[in-house]
């Protein structure tokens, strides 16, 4: 699913303008990469947790020469489903 694909399903099970449901999903966005950024997870009962969590220092390689790097830190963001999105995806 596309952004505009979910802006349009949001319009439809909302029963909002596409131009609302498009505002919505973005601050709902800028939200979470807001608090993400200041280093707060962003939980939603049921649905799952959006975290940070940090990535050690560590080598790599180049794949095309085979030439040993140095990968630096850094921090990447995670998300955990909650109990109720799996359940909802686990039942058939």
């Amino acid at each position: 699913m596309t952004k505009s694909e979910l802006v349009e399903a949001i319009a439809k099970e909302a029963e909002l303008t596409k131009a609302d449901s498009e505002r919505a999903l973005n601050a709902f966005i800028n939200t979470i990469k807001k608090s993400l950024k200041k280093g707060n997870a962003v939980s939603l009962v049921g649905f799952g947790t959006f975290d940070v969590t940090k990535r050690k220092a560590r080598k790599g390689r180049n794949p095309r020469t085979g030439e040993e790097i140095k990968i630096p830190a850094a921090k990447v963001p995670k998300f955990r489903a909650g109990k109720g999105l799996k359940d909802a995806l686990g039942k058939k």
